[in-house]
């Protein structure tokens, strides 16, 4: 169970539009939109310094813009902070959590900062800490625990008073792999019981397959988002597939079959850019009867690490094409 607000449902848990930013006339935020829809993982991706961190504060009410629109699970953090922070849940890079104290003590101070019901804390912290597989070290001093176990402790800490929405600035930063990917497939649970998640992360392999929305940031601003998959297709429009052979005759009769393209010769055999993958049969039928010994079909299935970096070399690109004036 999730917080409830008046107002919920929402179409968006989180609306930044035309947000701006700036620290002693240093620009951190620059016209930036982010939208977070209700009940989904959305990531912001971007360097060190393109303004994730500070966008997170602001959704909280822990900052305020200089300039724009702000709106949290429906309500305005500038007006109803209160309400929109006891309906967050909030894990920061570094958490700031009591070495002296027990792992237990640790919760039930936050969970007392939350307003829980004392009568409930007990199971509160009791469910947190299955969940996040902490149980066995609540007794020792925070301390003394590994940085992972940090972070899970910080991640059970977030949902102690049953926030709608969690907002993660790179949880897994100083975590080993093993500890990184269990913590990311806590983040994926955490969605099936309702809420909605906001992570900012640089690691694009962490977000891939987690996110179910996508925002790109740099300098302050936002590049692209949408879903996944719907930005990839907006990049890589041709479906293509490369094609290693051994042997045969020459490939240029490929382009007559019904739904190829165009190719394009390889070292070892042929890329075929299609205008759909089920043509793939059809290409290696031909190929067999040519004389050819296929040894590896291999699909472009773009990643978002290159989805990542195609939108900052277009971005980039953009620019340079522009007059000075228009390009800042």
């Amino acid at each position: 169970m999730v917080t409830s607000l008046p107002n919920s449902p929402v179409e968006s848990a989180v609306s930044l539009r035309g947000v701006a930013k700036s620290f002693n006339g240093v620009v951190a935020l620059d016209d930036l939109e982010v939208i977070a829809p209700d009940g989904r993982i959305t990531v912001l991706l971007g360097p060190n310094g393109a303004g994730k961190t500070t966008a997170i504060r602001i959704v909280t009410g822990a900052m305020s813009p200089d300039g724009g629109t702000v709106r949290t699970l429906g309500l305005d953090p500038a007006t109803d902070g209160e309400e929109v922070r006891r309906a967050c849940g909030v894990v920061s890079a570094k958490p700031a959590l009591y070495d002296r104290l027990s792992g237990t003590d640790n919760l039930r101070y936050a969970a007392e900062l939350h307003g829980v019901d004392e009568r409930i804390i007990d199971a509160r912290i009791h469910a947190a800490a299955g969940r996040f597989g902490i149980s066995h070290a609540l007794d020792a001093q925070v301390g003394g625990f590994s940085t992972g176990m940090k972070t899970r402790l910080a991640l059970a800490r977030s949902v102690l008073h049953e926030p709608r929405l969690l907002l993660f600035d790179e949880p897994t930063s100083g975590l080993d792999p093993e500890s990184a990917q269990a913590v990311l497939q806590l983040i994926r649970e955490m969605t099936d019981d309702g809420h909605t998640v906001v992570m900012c992360t640089h690691h694009l392999v962490e977000a891939e397959g987690l996110a179910d929305h996508v925002v790109v940031l740099d300098a302050g601003t936002d590049l692209v988002s949408g879903r996944p998959e719907d930005l990839i297709r907006r990049y890589w429009p041709e479906d293509r597939v490369d094609v290693a052979t051994e042997g045969g005759a020459p490939l240029d009769d490929l382009a007559v079959i019904a739904g190829v393209r165009r190719t394009e010769p390889l070292t070892a055999g042929v890329r075929v850019v299609l205008e759909d993958p089920s043509v793939t049969p059809d290409v290696v039928e031909a190929l067999v009867r040519a004389g050819h010994r296929v040894t590896r079909i291999v699909p472009h299935e773009p990643t978002l690490e290159e989805l990542y970096f195609a939108v900052r070399r277009s971005s980039r690109d953009l620019g340079e094409s522009l007059p000075e004036e228009v390009g800042r």
